[in-house]
């Protein structure tokens, strides 16, 4: 028989663990006690946040602080406590025989509890594995964020469209664009909806070949521009997670293959995912579909080029989280789960290409939860 596991223990903040958020379910800007008892959910908040906390209705149990506090230091005799000894308080009330943390807990608090006598075990995993799967309403938050992606890409076309072209330059409103200069205009629109956005990449050319290069400077006529928008709602703090690439010009016709043939991975990806594929066969179709149209991947001393990152990853209160689709681990799709599709190729003096789009993993297919045009040649 199967021991039984045991009841959840955070100390964090929401903004920094989401395991926390996911958990809380309301955001709370300074660490702070929360655990399981049985199926209840109980956090310890100061008088600062426990009017709004309970408000919130988000835990069964709101305690206060100063009063969990009060009660730790009269066991030990008036001396000051601090998170281990309340939390050490809390399951001797509570009667919990032990907790399971996040792995990434906080060092010295794991041993100071254990010195208190306190079980605590890594989850050795994710604390909460149903994590992966998403409800309907989670679901919603990712389109939503997608919805603020779209409307990043929106900005982006219309800049573009009205920039001119002289000489290697690209003038919008009489000045230089730049990757900077788009990248607040695309940030901007966001926060306006509703979101914030943050590391956006808008990386053209060589920069472009880099696949978490942020990018810098001139934006030029001529070359592939990658946007990569990763967007957080703000009221639910549920990521987005879409990327295009443009071209501002005319391409060439090395420059069309290129993103021709990206696009037909990004399809084939698509079609097919399905609940209990194989992630690692979805990459490998990918794969094979780049080296069908004559596209080497290959490692060297200065990087890679190809096709040398995965193809898609979870997404949901983190912008990287279970499950993955890769060729380094067989992992197959759930029903329910939320996961990114993102192939691309990068060849330096060439540019790069990448198209990603969000699916939620169902019995019969995949179902977007994203959705903007593919044009990316603007005249």
């Amino acid at each position: 028989m199967a021991r039984p596991t045991l009841p959840p223990l955070l100390y964090a903040d929401t903004a920094t663990s989401t395991d926390q958020l996911y958990f809380s379910r309301v955001g709370v800007h300074d660490p702070f006690i929360s655990f399981g008892v049985g199926p209840k959910r109980i956090t310890v908040q100061s008088a600062l946040e426990f009017g709004r906390i309970r408000k919130a209705g988000t835990f069964d149990e709101v305690l206060k602080l100063e009063e969990w506090r009060t009660r730790a230091e009269k066991r030990r005799s008036g001396r000051k406590a601090g998170p281990a000894e309340i939390i050490a308080e809390l399951a001797r009330a509570y009667r919990v025989r032990g907790f399971r943390v996040p792995d990434d807990f906080p060092t010295a608090l794991f041993l100071k509890l254990r010195k208190l006598g306190v079980r605590v075990e890594p989850a050795g995993g994710p604390l909460f594995p149903e994590r992966e799967f998403k409800t309907p309403a989670e679901a919603a938050a990712i389109r939503e964020g997608n919805r603020l992606s779209a409307i990043g890409f929106t900005v982006t076309e219309k800049i573009l469209r009205a920039a001119r072209i002289k000489g290697r330059t690209l003038i919008y409103q009489g000045q230089s664009l730049t990757s900077e200069r788009l990248r607040y205009a695309i940030d901007s629109a966001i926060m306006a909806e509703g979101g914030r956005a943050d590391d956006t990449i808008v990386a053209g050319g060589d920069q472009a070949c880099d696949p978490h290069e942020r990018g810098s400077g001139p934006i030029r006529p001529g070359e592939l521009l990658i946007v990569d928008i990763f967007p957080r709602v703000v009221a639910t703090g549920y990521f987005g997670d879409m990327t295009r690439t443009y071209l501002k010009g005319r391409a060439s016709e090395a420059q069309r293959k290129l993103c021709t043939t990206v696009r037909a991975a990004h399809q084939a990806a698509l079609d097919a995912i399905h609940a209990d594929v194989d992630g690692r066969s979805v990459h490998q179709l990918v794969v094979d579909t780049f080296t069908a149209a004559g596209y080497e991947t290959k490692h060297g001393k200065n990087g890679s080029v190809g096709f040398f990152h995965g193809t898609g990853h979870g997404l949901g209160l983190a912008v990287h989280e279970m499950p993955r689709i890769s060729g380094m681990i067989s992992m197959p799709l759930k029903k329910g789960a939320v996961v990114t599709v993102e192939p691309g190729l990068y060849y330096p003096g060439l540019g790069g290409c990448r198209v990603e789009d969000v699916v939620q993993v169902t019995a019969r297919g995949a179902r977007l939860l994203s959705c903007h045009s593919y044009d990316w040649e603007i005249k």
